[in-house]
């Protein structure tokens, strides 16, 4: 995808210094979406007679910027792409707004990175990934065929991404991680739910907040068997966010355990009868 608005030399500026003074990283982090957004629009409705009006719709409410509260500095802030990655500030900021940009800059180095040609789900980096999961896992190559094998589920994930991004993989598979934290791949499993069909269910689906509402109800659960259990395990995913963001890796996974945990513990003190937790437990998997 080209920016036209954007010289070349100052994104690779940009790339290689960690304080530009002359460069927007909000501005240029929501053009760099706008313009990604109205040419997918382009591409997805070449049938439709374009007013501009869906253009400017699908532009609006782009990215997601989210504070910590916090008293004093140093201060943390997210952006959420529109797919749902998000990314953190890098460098430790003295002013809310500070925070903004760096957060924005993170973003938008992935952002950018992410439209290279490596970049993509290829043929290639399917075979490498499998022959890397094989040696980590001390598996045989062949189970990549059978798609009742952890190996297998991983292969039949990449292969349905093949042609786009790392990005949009990742993202998608951050919804599979939070199913597995939470308990709910295993929970379909006994209910001898298909991977096929678990798969297919679910990589159709962003992950809102029905999902999130329904995984506190699960740690709520897990809570009244186990009191205490909910801040144990926030202070660990507090922990966990602290030190990806720290390292300027995508963040969403960490957040949205983070984000979960404190749903649950919020409503721990709302006095849920265990017949409501029930409820929705048959409501969550029906």
């Amino acid at each position: 995808m080209k920016m036209s608005k954007v010289k070349v030399e100052n994104i690779v500026s940009y790339l290689t210094d960690t304080s530009p003074k002359d460069l927007n990283a909000v501005t240029m982090l929501h053009d760099f979406w706008k313009q990604k957004q109205m040419s997918q629009a382009k591409c997805s409705s070449n049938k439709l007679d374009g007013s501009g009006e869906d253009e400017a719709s699908q532009t609006e409410g782009l990215l997601l910027y989210e504070s910590t509260p916090s008293p004093g500095p140093p201060y943390v802030c997210y952006v959420t792409l529109p797919g749902g990655s998000c990314f953190g500030n890098y460098k430790v900021c003295e002013t809310q707004a500070e925070a903004r940009r760096d957060a924005a800059r993170v973003a938008l180095m992935n952002s950018l990175a992410n439209e290279l040609p490596s970049r993509r789900i290829s043929p290639q980096f399917i075979t490498q990934s499998l022959q890397q999961a094989t040696s980590d896992s001390a598996v045989s190559i062949e189970e990549a065929c059978d798609s009742s094998t952890s190996l297998g589920t991983y292969s039949l994930l990449l292969h349905s991404y093949i042609g786009r991004t790392m990005l949009e993989f990742q993202e998608m598979m951050t919804v599979f991680q939070l199913l597995h934290w939470n308990g709910t791949l295993k929970a379909l499993r006994e209910k001898q739910c298909s991977r096929q069909g678990v798969i297919a269910y679910y990589t159709q689906r962003r992950f809102e907040e029905y999902m999130r509402s329904s995984m506190a109800l699960d740690w709520l659960g897990k809570e009244q068997g186990a009191p205490g259990l909910l801040r144990e395990e926030l202070q660990v995913a507090q922990r966990e966010l602290v030190l990806a963001q720290h390292r300027g890796i995508e963040l969403r996974f960490y957040k949205e355990k983070t984000a979960i945990l404190s749903l649950a513990l919020s409503q721990a003190y709302n006095h849920h009868t265990p017949e409501a937790y029930k409820q929705s437990q048959s409501q969550t998997y029906k």
